[in-house]
């Protein structure tokens, strides 16, 4: 059987580029071509960067020959929409930033040029990150891979589904609140999110600054450590951003997980999640204590509360960080004869629904009258969730759990109802909120041939632990990744 070089997993390609059987431009002509061919129905990308790429692809081949090549030179990469890239398109998936063209870089995106990679395009997601399932674009739904009536998830729906499509070889998505991990369960690739200040946000367009978080989907744990290396580490320009050396990731997965100390917490296991994903999870567990784990019971108390804070700090960040999109210094300008008219003509026109709704939810949480109530209140459970963790980490290394309650559900069963579209994210959430890394895995798939992302979350800074376990998991073969009809 002929494999198409798309189809690859980053650690495959490298093997063939390195022996030079296959070039970069090959390599990324794959990609473009699948794209061409797909991306009508499937919707991932807002901007298909084709010649800038092939460009790209070239001097990484050059590079090559000249001996200066590295795990990511060639290798073609998607890049959600929300990374400011120079010369490109930005829009964050919002059309109050029509037309904008940034003039540098985001610090991931510079470190991923500077390692050879090429950048294909810029991905579909959910307006300014906020959503669950990339149909509050306003460049319409992506929809997934395995089923075209059927979400990718979100907020980084676009860069999971070209994950699991073969349209690139890995991708660059956010996490404020699930983000990254569900989409990946969703769409039956890797994606992980890691710690809190791992990895640098400068421009990174911000939804809530002390949620967010950059990571990388891939179709394997091995791809996702690797692109982990290339983009974490110290920013003098983000002054969140931990200063701690980074760790061999791809050295760490030696598929040995003997007495590790798994943690099961029994409020993730809820009435209600689909019995498909209940067994998958389980089954999962099985398998880590075939491989030498051991399960530990522990309790996260605060878990019901999470959705809850999520909410009342995210759209209060979100208020704050969305002030900015006035009319005035970039992006759409809708005429007024005031300043005043022209921001409320402007924000009223460039900004979709969901993000009126969570501004003036923030907004709202923000004043006066209301401050004590709702964001200093919502703080304080914050901290309770993160000793929650603190004290499971006590008796356990790393912790085990479902991604989302159900698989991909159907596009627009839940838009018009945005509580329930919220709970989607009510296993993830909890993680962003204690600033935790952690790590969706596929585990099985449900009797539509939907796919089950199993969660493992890690004390801080300890990426090397969740991806070794979900490398020991992902090798023991207990899950074969099925292909999607796309």
């Amino acid at each position: 059987m002929i494999v198409e070089p798309c189809s690859l997993t980053i650690a495959e390609a490298r093997e063939l580029l390195d022996r030079r059987e296959l070039s970069a431009v090959e390599l990324t002509r794959s990609c473009l071509d699948r794209i061409a061919a797909h991306d009508g129905r499937l919707n991932a990308f807002i901007t298909v960067c084709r010649e800038a790429a092939l460009a790209q692809a070239a001097e990484a081949d050059a590079r090559m020959v000249g001996g200066a090549g590295g795990p990511l030179c060639g290798i073609p990469l998607a890049l959600k929409d929300i990374f400011l890239t120079r010369g490109v398109r930005t829009t964050c998936a919002s059309r109050i930033l029509d037309g904008f063209v940034p003039p540098f870089d985001a610090t991931v995106v510079a470190k991923l040029r500077a390692a050879g990679a090429v950048f294909l395009s810029k991905a579909n997601l959910d307006e300014f990150a906020m959503g669950s399932s990339t149909e509050n674009s306003a460049f319409g739904p992506t929809r997934n891979p395995y089923d075209l009536d059927r979400v990718a998830g979100g907020s980084s729906g676009g860069s999971a589904a070209a994950v699991a499509a073969n349209q690139c070889l890995g991708a660059l998505g956010t996490d404020t609140g699930g983000s990254i991990r569900e989409p990946a369960s969703f769409c039956g690739v890797v994606g992980i999110k890691p710690t809190y200040s791992r990895v640098s946000r400068y421009g990174v367009i911000a939804y809530a600054s002390s949620l967010d978080q950059v990571g990388p989907f891939a179709r394997t744990v091995r791809d996702c450590a690797v692109l982990l290396q290339a983009i974490a580490g110290v920013d003098p320009r983000d002054a969140t951003c931990a200063a701690r050396p980074v760790p061999d990731y791809a050295g760490a997965l030696t598929g040995e997980i003997k007495g590790l100390r798994i943690g099961v917490p029994r409020e993730y296991f809820i009435e209600g999640m689909a019995p498909a994903v209940d067994g998958a999870v389980r089954a999962a567990l099985r398998q880590f204590e075939a491989l030498g784990g051991r399960l530990e019971e522990v309790s996260l108390p605060h878990t019901e509360y999470a959705v809850a804070t999520y909410y009342v700090l995210a759209t209060a960040e979100a208020s704050a960080n969305l002030a900015r999109y006035d009319g005035i210094r970039y992006g759409l300008r809708v005429a007024a004869d005031n300043n005043i008219e022209l921001y409320e003509r402007t924000r009223g026109a460039g900004f979709g629904a969901e993000v009126k709704r969570r501004i003036m939810l923030g907004t709202f949480a923000l004043s006066a009258g209301y401050y004590d109530a709702y964001y200093l209140k919502a703080q304080k459970v914050r901290t309770l969730i993160r000793r929650d963790f603190a004290r499971a980490f006590e008796r356990c290394d790393v912790i085990a759990t479902p991604v989302a309650p159900t698989t991909a559900f159907a596009i627009g069963e839940k838009i018009a109802d945005p509580l329930q579209m919220y709970l989607s994210d009510i296993f993830t959430i909890s993680v962003n909120l204690a600033g935790l890394p952690g790590i969706s895995v596929p585990c099985g798939y449900d009797d539509r041939g939907l796919p089950i992302g199993l969660q493992l979350i890690g004390a801080p800074f300890a990426e090397e632990t969740i991806l070794r376990a979900a490398d020991a998991y992902e090798r023991s073969g207990a899950t074969v990744r099925r292909p999607p009809i796309i």
